[in-house]
């Protein structure tokens, strides 16, 4: 039942169609009755919308699709079987995510099926980011997305079909149009409706013809593959089902409007076709479909006695196994800055791996970043370093498309307070992509952000840091240097990271010029740096307020009592280790950071310190935590010093640990 194997003579495989939208659709029924038997914890049906697996008839097997969780026959068309829905539908250790994904989450690897995230069009720029992938590779490949109308309303829909409108890229968007966001008419708020949307890239079908599906997605891909840019599909389908088995649409539709609906099946239209051309017999397709509906009850029966999900496999995958970077042979300066170590470290990679996609706002030349990081870049290397709109969910959700699709893009956040229209792309995305597919898909992405305050003028939008709340989200990297060595060697290890990382860069320290000593090297993550040694005290800090810690260190070694300081340098991995080695050898802590003190790093680096029997026996006094109270960054140069952790502050927290 695979019509990927017919052959392709602008033909649409009406039959072998036919047959797989009643597989799909026998799949979602058998799944209704699990569901009402108890076997089973959730479902979602694609009935009604089987049609636009013809969509797929005119791809090819090196064509990427991002689908969304009703595309149960575009994920059969793609050659994915029966079978391993159905283990999806029972969560199953062999399914695609390991029970980690809800059912109708598609994904598969080799199939160049991208993984499915439940949040609404979320999907739109990733696939623009993957289509970008291709045109830049010179590839004739193209990427298919889907997306139903209520979703059309997220801002990322409207940013992927700009971005792929603005660099013409070879991206295909099928709108599902059923007209209910749930139980939500969407007619009044469909975007296309309100001609709030241009209508030059956009082509209206009726979804339930098959044929005119399958010419117009030809049309859309050959469009596509010959440079031409993007197709907006608007197909108007109908919803044949509640939204999900949490759902029964009985309570907020017409009775009348259900039948409608029904009286358009578009399994029934396709099938009505073929008897009327004597393609096929009635009788014939009864036996078929009554074998297809064995065939389902066998794969599911299999599928229900098969192992279930590896509960001591739950924590794999969230990063991947990490591997020594190769090393920089970087000689060091006399003196640098972390801008230029930053600067020097990106010109080295981008040379070495063409596969280095740096993008980010005001990158290029001649500005180069607002900060210098990358000037000089787009000039050496044109066709690697680009200027984005301004527009983070699209840096970012087209860095993921890119690295999904074997690119490793390096992107830099003007101010990691700007990040914040990025964070669906960010925590739905990039951060769960590997571990929610077993490592089928992954991530290789770094996100360059300069960060934190004790820099007058700021104010609360451009100095924030936060990293408490980014250490939050699992499988994402992220590190903080301090140093230009450091800047440099962090920089170079992300970049052959397969996972996401985020490099946090102190502004308050961006531009100090300080000696170097020798030639800049990878540095590994989760390891934290010494930076003096002392007996007395361990005083653990990063970034922006390791300046603070070392002039307090200056100041009590006059007084005779040794304090050993402490770079953390990886807030994640973080170098618990290290932390509870000085503390064995000085039996106090103090941990100093300009996040808020609610639920940031030091406080969790306490926490881990009291509660293991070691460490929390070497304490000789109780831990203290200097930290920003929990308030924003003022405008004033005095209100913003009044709310930052200072050197006061720092020695009092000493003497307390002391006394």
């Amino acid at each position: 039942m695979d019509i990927l194997s017919a052959e392709r003579q602008g033909l649409l495989p009406a039959l072998s169609l036919l047959r797989l939208m009643a597989l799909a659709r026998e799949g979602d029924r058998r799944e209704g009755i699990l569901m009402r038997q108890g076997k089973g914890w959730f479902q979602v049906s694609g009935a009604g919308h089987e049609s636009l697996a013809a969509l797929v008839c005119a791809l090819r097997p090196d064509d990427y699709l991002f689908p969304y969780y009703r595309d149960r026959a575009m994920a059969l068309a793609k050659g994915v079987s029966n079978y391993e829905l159905a283990l999806a539908y029972y969560a199953r250790r062999q399914s695609s995510s390991g029970g980690r994904q809800m059912p109708g989450h598609y994904s598969d690897r080799a199939r160049n099926i991208f993984s499915v995230a439940t949040p609404t069009a979320s999907q739109c720029l990733p696939a623009a980011g993957a289509a970008w992938g291709f045109k830049l590779a010179k590839s004739d490949q193209v990427a298919l997305t889907t997306v139903g109308d209520a979703a059309t309303r997220q801002g990322e829909f409207y940013e992927a079909v700009a971005f792929a409108a603005q660099e013409k890229l070879p991206v295909i968007f099928v709108i599902e149009d059923n007209r209910y966001g749930i139980s939500t008419p969407t007619e009044p708020m469909f975007p296309y409706r309100l001609g709030v949307l241009g209508s030059e890239h956009m082509v209206r079908i009726d979804g339930r013809d098959a044929f005119a599906l399958f010419q117009a997605g030809q049309s859309a891909i050959a469009r596509a593959r010959c440079g031409d840019g993007p197709t907006v599909l608007w197909c108007q389908i109908d919803r044949l089902c509640s939204h999900t088995s949490s759902d029964d649409q009985r309570l907020y539709r017409d009775a009348k409007d259900i039948a409608l609906d029904r009286s358009r099946d578009p399994l029934e239209i396709l099938a009505q076709h073929l008897f009327e051309t004597g393609e096929l017999a009635e009788a014939d397709w009864l036996r078929e479909m009554a074998e297809i509906a064995d065939l389902v009850d066998a794969d599911y029966m299999q599928a229900e006695s098969a192992l279930g999900p590896d509960l001591t496999a739950v924590l794999n995958h969230i990063f991947a196994v990490p591997s020594p970077a190769r090393p920089l042979s970087l000689p060091g300066t006399e003196a640098t800055t972390m801008v230029g170590a930053l600067n020097r470290t990106l010109h080295v990679a981008v040379k070495q791996d063409p596969r280095i996609i740096l993008f980010g706002e005001d990158i290029e030349d001649p500005k180069g970043g607002v900060f210098g990081v990358t000037k000089g870049l787009s000039k050496q290397f044109p066709g690697q370093v680009f200027n984005a709109p301004l527009a983070e969910a699209t840096i970012l959700g087209a860095a993921v498309g890119l690295a999904a699709s074997g690119w490793r893009p390096v992107i830099e956040i003007q101010f990691i307070d700007f990040i914040c229209p990025a964070l669906n792309q960010l925590m739905t995305q990039a951060t769960s992509l590997r571990w929610r597919t077993c490592g089928d898909w992954q991530c290789p992405l770094v996100i360059l952000a300069p960060y934190g305050a004790y820099l007058p003028g700021g104010s609360l939008w451009h100095s924030a840091s936060n990293e408490g709340m980014w250490a939050h989200i699992p499988g994402m990297q992220i590190v903080i240097p301090s140093t230009p060595e450091d800047a440099a060697g962090l920089l170079w290890t992300a970049m052959q990271s397969d996972d996401p990382t985020l490099i946090l860069l102190p502004k308050h320290i961006f531009r100090k010029r300080v000696l170097i000593s020798g030639p800049l090297q990878a540095v590994p993550f989760g390891l934290a740096k010494t930076l003096r040694e002392g007996a007395d005290v361990t005083l653990v800090a990063w970034g922006n307020c390791l300046e603070l810690a070392e002039k307090a260190a200056d100041l009590f070694e006059m007084e005779g009592i040794a304090v050993e300081v402490i770079d953390l340098r990886s807030i994640v991995p973080c170098d618990y280790a290290a932390v509870a080695s000085s503390l064995a050898k000085t039996g106090r802590l103090v941990v100093v950071h300009e996040d808020s003190r609610t639920t940031g790093i030091g406080q969790s680096l306490i926490a881990e310190m009291v509660s293991h029997e070691s460490s929390f026996n070497s304490l000789l006094s109780s831990p203290q935590l200097v930290a920003r109270d929990d308030v924003p960054i003022p405008f004033h140069p005095d209100l913003e010093y009044a709310v930052l952790p200072d050197l006061e502050e720092i020695i009092v927290a000493i003497r307390r640990t002391l006394a």
